[in-house]
């Protein structure tokens, strides 16, 4: 066998490889079992939840410490072990499965320039209700109700104004041919929030996610092993990490007071069927606001002004709108319009976003919600949340300030309060338009500018003096883990289009170890009952043969582990079928031997031979079970993935083991002055009675035929 100082340095390497693999898993076993040695001491054994906290608290304070060293060579903290042993999946170890859509939506009104449009709107709208019951593209839907909402106008009007698109869209550019370029677009936005999203991930700490795209469908699905907080693990998926900077409107700005009002008075005459036609400021028709005087160029920075009539209705909150909302009376500043509890907030925005209501407010107004409950004076956090009058600029949608300028955030305490606080910091452009916007706030009264992450108020701060830096800092109660969550999202940037959740699933640990079990006990079943065919049918030769199937399931395993593949249970199956193929190897080589052997040749002759005359045979059936493999690789999401990659990793390793180490093995044994039997006693007398049978019937058709 020539090149037998390869196959010894590959034999000895893939040795020490996987070896280190199972190393890796003693320093790690042994702090896992500290962390829960510190969890039972804290919450006793019956408290499951606060055992599952206090496990999680312990691990990620050590997860960058020191436990394991390599004299000479390297030292792995716990996080780095961890992610380079063998991890199991989440079938395996219990978890959370989420399914999500790409949500192209905003993709579209960004690329039409975000201007209000209803025949836009109105083909997003049906395009989004077919996708319900549609495997077509997003895209497709799209431009079919388009074409069914405005029929009279071309595609490209929407797009040809937009300054990428420029250079391939003007006035000729035809239907067939912005719906190209428009899948060409969405496919690189799409792209680079399955990137994003992969990413950020990445820093949720979770030890061998797996997340995968669909590009036909826009559907990425994320698999969390071993995630024990599910409601954190779902915000932090489904954050766009949209950050907008907004000016403000004040509740002492002319016509928000007079407009709370005038809207409370009108739901209520609807609630109560009332339609007054004089012509009155009660007419529920009109739709001008009421205006107050504005005198908030005379007060000082730090005072209220605030118009509150004396109407009883208003005092005792009377109404549809006042029963379940607080306006500021000016106890928690002038950015606030007022509070409400959190379950009321979807209900108070439906009606201030009505018809013949939101006219009662100045144009460009949008309403949102504080992203967390604010604090009363003596600090404590309510039940309640603050709803924000935000200034849209006119003829766009778009903030003036938006967190694709931003360069780097970092959570850090703030110097003054002590307050967790995010950290940013701006580039050039952004610098200078928050140059602007602050300069102009701090002008205008210390007007407030509000902070907003993906559609909810995390802060609202005063504008003192002008921000040139670009630098700033975001507030909002925050603990560590959420400041420093929110800080990574934003460091790695906004996702390119929104996503929904459409399927989730939560496996729990118990029936994940079920699975191991079951699984396990397969594997070693099938291995042990392959064992004692080989060496009932081929004595000594399948000794070797199990040798090999052994080191060749060590090899997979070392494999996998070494390239960060996740092990699931479809992968487990993807061994079991390479112990198969491994011994189908086997027996088509000891086979051809001992048809070599039958033949008269010597042992030495017959070993070479039939290796030499099996090669064709296996390399042609393990070639196409690897193709098969890369389609499915290729097509398939999770679980086929990581069987088409465990599969791929066995057919490599099989026919390294199987063709190359048992031969030399072999060879090894023969040069000592050793023998091998390719059958036993049991097996010859077998195979003597079926070749004397076999013999006997061929003689007699012979003869029945007229042969001979």
């Amino acid at each position: 066998m020539a090149g037998k100082g390869i196959v010894k340095f590959f034999l000895i390497a893939l040795t020490l490889v996987s070896i280190l693999q199972f190393i890796y898993m003693i320093p790690t076993n042994r702090v896992e079992k500290e962390a829960d040695t510190f969890a039972q001491t804290i919450c006793g054994e019956s408290n499951q939840a606060c055992l599952k906290l206090k496990r999680s608290a312990y691990l990620d304070s050590i997860s960058s410490e020191k436990i394991f060293s390599i004299p000479l060579l390297k030292s792995f903290t716990y996080q780095e072990l961890k992610s380079s042993q063998l991890n199991f999946g989440l079938d395996l170890k219990g978890g959370m499965s989420v399914l999500m859509q790409v949500d192209l939506r905003d993709f579209l009104r960004s690329l039409a320039g975000n201007r209000e449009n209803a025949d836009l709107e109105e083909a997003i709208t049906q395009a989004t209700a077919a996708q319900k019951n549609s495997q077509a593209n997003y895209i497709n839907l799209f431009v079919e109700a388009w074409q069914s909402v405005a029929p009279d106008k071309p595609l490209n009007s929407l797009f040809k104004r937009n300054d990428s698109l420029r250079d391939r869209v003007n006035s000729n550019t035809s239907d067939a041919e912005m719906t190209a370029i428009l899948r060409e677009e969405a496919d690189k936005a799409v792209d680079n929030t399955f990137k994003l999203l992969r990413e950020r991930i990445d820093k949720l700490g979770v030890v061998g996610p797996t997340v995968s795209l669909d590009k036909a469908r826009d559907l990425i699905l994320v698999e969390l092993p071993g995630v024990e907080n599910p409601e954190r693990a779902r915000k932090y998926l489904q954050a766009a990490a949209k950050l907008e900077f907004w000016n403000v409107h004040r509740i002492s700005d002319s016509g928000i007071q007079s407009g709370f009002r005038e809207a409370n008075e009108k739901l209520r005459k609807i609630q109560e069927g009332d339609v007054l036609t004089d012509g009155s400021v009660d007419d529920i028709s009109s739709d001008e606001p009421i205006l107050v005087e504005d005198d908030s160029s005379n007060i000082d920075s730090g005072a209220v002004a605030i118009d509150t009539p004396d109407s009883p209705d208003f005092l005792g909150e009377q109404g549809p709108l006042f029963d379940i909302f607080t306006l500021n009376d000016g106890s928690f500043g002038l950015a606030p319009m007022g509070t409400a509890e959190k379950n009321k907030r979807k209900a108070i925005t439906k009606m201030l976003e009505q018809p013949g209501i939101k006219e009662l407010f100045p144009r460009n107004t949008l309403f949102l919600w504080s992203r967390t409950p604010f604090k009363d004076i003596d600090g404590v956090v309510t039940d309640q949340y603050e709803l924000y009058a935000i200034k849209k600029e006119r003829g766009t949608n778009k903030a003036p300030l938006e967190g694709d300028l931003v360069t780097d955030a970092f959570a850090s305490p703030d110097p003054t309060t002590g307050e967790l606080a995010i950290s940013l910091k701006m580039n050039q452009e952004g610098a200078m338009i928050w140059g602007q916007m602050t300069t102009k706030a701090a002008q205008d009264n210390n007007r407030e500018i509000a902070i907003v992450l993906d559609s909810s108020v995390v802060s609202a701060p005063r504008v003192i003096n002008p921000i040139t830096t670009g630098d700033s800092q975001i507030t909002g109660n925050f603990d560590v883990q959420e400041a420093q969550d929110i800080a990574n999202i934003l460091e790695i940037g906004k996702l390119p289009t929104g996503t929904q959740v459409i399927q989730e699933q939560l496996v729990g640990p118990s029936l994940g170890a079920k699975n191991i079990s079951t699984s396990l006990t397969a594997l070693m079943a099938g291995f042990i009952l392959v064992l004692a065919f080989m060496i009932f049918y081929y004595g000594s030769a399948g000794i070797v043969s199990i040798i090999v199937l052994f080191l060749n399931v060590v090899f997979m395993i070392g494999a996998i582990a070494s390239i960060g593949t996740v092990l699931t249970l479809p992968g487990i199956a993807g061994i079991i079928l390479t112990i198969g193929m491994a011994v189908d190897a086997n027996v088509i080589i000891y086979e051809r031997v001992r048809e070599e052997l039958r033949a008269g040749k010597s042992l030495t002759m017959a070993i070479k031979d039939g290796y030499k005359h099996s090669y064709s045979a296996i390399i042609d059936g393990n070639v196409t079970t690897f193709l098969t493999a890369v389609v499915l690789f290729s097509f398939g999401l999770g679980p086929v993935k990581g069987f088409a990659v465990v599969l791929m990793i066995g057919i490599l390793s099989t026919l390294f083991t199987a063709v190359v180490v048992s031969r030399f093995i072999f060879e090894w044994w023969l040069d000592r002055g050793k023998t091998v039997a390719f059958w036993t006693n049991t097996t010859k007398n077998v195979l003597a009675h079926l070749d004397i049978d076999w013999m006997a019937k061929r003689k007699r058709f012979y003869v029945l035929s007229g042969a001979i």
